[in-house]
């Protein structure tokens, strides 16, 4: 409904701007929490043009603005025009949830969107970095669908170069440990090869010969390298279910080594390809310095002549294509999309994200210096499990494993979530789990607090909304009306942590809501009244929630 008004007030400025002869202009709408429900800065746009204070520009704005149904009034409040919603808007804001439940959010998107996300080497186990990239991208994805759009999640798995090249030299010179979950077997192995090598850096021949018989189509070594990658991605793929993450699609690096010719060919005819030994990219046209290898002298090809092949691939499949990458990938994801504009091809949106880090320090897969993913979900949830135990002891040992789980992934997805991406972090897993902070446990307990009102009576859905003209009422219901916008911000500037900050929000206006008002005592008319409200605040709860990725639990 927000997106509704948003638009009614937009109609309102433009046709009081040519009553009042002023220059079309952006509109500059703003919501200023405390001040109005939204606030045009027109005023601010308009004074250099009109050469007049902002303060008279906005009066003169508000004095021919028309009336319309759902904004209950407009003012002028210095150089700020400021818009409130009418009753109106509330009643359709609470009918617009129940009947669109499930749905509510979308804001009728269209287009298919393909979004690549994790893509870790299968070299070891995940680490919360690469957890950090996975959650931000399924957030997405779940965004980006109930806004609308079709989505197509991938995984772009390395399945060559000299990291996997080492991995398959490892098992055939170690011993694999079987016993060991797979991704966590594959590090040891890394490890080894590593150490080895260090020491007798002449077996890296036996590296290079690898990656060689691998290009050339060497059957039997291009069968020990799929092995070697689907073994440690059986592991990796355990971690990413617990996280309540999948991937629609995988996609092998290997699958572009057809395409390498023709792109390296078309970039010689455009004059901005050049060999001497190996193969290289001028972009000093788009002020890049450094030149971009496409092969390597030896005849083989690099990883970024194979990810530009599979750029041009998704291009041709999709409206959209964002990719999730770590902020170290900066350089080489501009040298691509540069390229990509030489091969008349649009760019991805990319979302770069800061590092991660634990308390423990640093991690490095190749000397084993590591704390993986599945070490840290591990610690969350026993410590889950600790809470829950304390608060419910009366709940069965299945029921308290259930809560732990669904609790504890939910803390840590929140956690790496409201952080903005622009921002490196410390990802401590004691603070996710906090009950009294607001994380992830406490969105999941408002969801709860809810689900726990509805199932102690039954709403029959007649009620009379006019009743409802609390301070507390009015904010969630207005709060309840935003999430379309949130969903239409998430994809358009594809930043989670806005979506997290907004659950948050209406996480803390329910638990206000809840505690001044009472709902299964009031009298029968404004019970059923607020019992919508419940209802509505539930609705919104839970699709938030599914869009953070975290289980709306019912009972905690």
């Amino acid at each position: 409904m927000f997106l509704t008004f948003r638009e009614h007030v937009k109609k309102l400025l433009t046709e009081a701007l040519g009553q009042c002869e002023y220059p079309s202009s952006d509109l500059a709408l703003t919501v200023k929490p405390g001040y109005a429900d939204l606030t045009s800065l027109i005023a601010f746009k308009l004074a250099p043009v009109l050469k007049l204070a902002p303060q008279e520009i906005a009066r003169n704005v508000t004095q021919h603005l028309g009336s319309d149904e759902l904004v209950a009034r407009a003012e002028a409040s210095g150089p700020y025009v400021n818009f409130f919603v009418s009753d109106d808007y509330l009643r359709r804001t609470l009918s617009a949830v129940l009947e669109e439940d499930q749905n509510y959010g979308r804001v009728d998107a269209e287009g298919v969107v393909i979004l690549e996300h994790t893509s870790a080497n299968p070299n070891g186990p995940l680490h919360i970095g690469h957890v950090r990239n996975s959650v931000i991208g399924d957030t997405l994805a779940r965004c980006l669908r109930q806004a609308g759009y079709r989505v197509e999640t991938q995984y772009y798995v390395n399945n060559m170069g000299r990291q996997i090249a080492l991995v398959v030299w490892g098992i055939m010179n170690f011993e694999l440990n079987g016993q060991r979950k797979s991704d966590h077997a594959t590090a040891d192995i890394y490890v080894k090869a590593n150490a080895d090598v260090e020491v007798h850096p002449t077996k890296l021949g036996e590296i290079r010969q690898l990656m060689q018989r691998f290009e050339s189509g060497d059957r039997d070594v291009a069968c020990l390298f799929k092995d070697a990658v689907e073994f440690c991605l059986r592991g990796i793929n355990q971690t990413l279910k617990s996280l309540h993450v999948s991937h629609d699609r995988y996609v092998w690096e290997s699958e572009f080594l057809d395409d390498i010719d023709g792109i390296i060919d078309e970039l010689k005819s455009h004059g901005v390809a050049e060999s001497d030994g190996s193969t290289h990219v001028d972009l000093s046209s788009f002020g890049i310095g450094k030149d971009l290898v496409v092969r390597r002298s030896d005849g083989t090809s690099v990883y970024a002549t194979r990810d530009i092949a599979y750029h041009v691939w998704k291009a041709g499949r999709c409206n959209r294509m964002i990719d999730v990458l770590g902020a170290d990938h900066k350089l080489n994801a501009l040298q691509v999309g540069k390229v990509l504009e030489l091969l008349s091809i649009n760019a991805p949106e990319v979302v770069f994200f800061e590092f991660v880090s634990l308390p423990e320090g640093s991690m490095s897969t190749r000397r084993g210096h590591f704390v993986s993913a599945d070490e840290v979900l591990e610690k969350v949830t026993e410590k889950a499990y600790d809470e829950v135990d304390k608060r419910r002891p009366t709940l069965s040992e299945q029921e308290k494993r259930a809560i732990a789980q669904a609790v504890g992934i939910g803390a840590t997805r929140y956690d790496l979530l409201k952080v903005s991406t622009d921002k490196p972090m410390v990802f401590d897993w004691t603070e996710a789990l906090d009950f009294e902070r607001q994380g992830g446990p406490f969105l999941q307990y408002a969801h709860a607090r809810a689900s726990n009102i509805l199932k102690k009576t039954t709403f029959d859905y007649q009620y009379e909304p006019e009743l409802l003209t609390d301070e507390y009422e009015i904010k969630l219901i207005k709060l309840c009306a935003q999430f379309p916008a949130v969903i239409e911000d998430v994809t358009v500037n594809l930043s989670v942590s806005v979506l997290a900050s907004y659950a948050r929000e209406l996480a803390e206006a329910f638990n206000q809501f809840y505690r001044f008002m009472p709902v299964l005592s009031a009298e029968p008319e404004m019970r059923s009244a607020r019992l919508a409200l419940v209802t509505c605040a539930r609705v919104v709860l839970r699709n938030v929630l599914n869009c953070l990725g975290i289980e709306p639990v019912d009972s905690m």
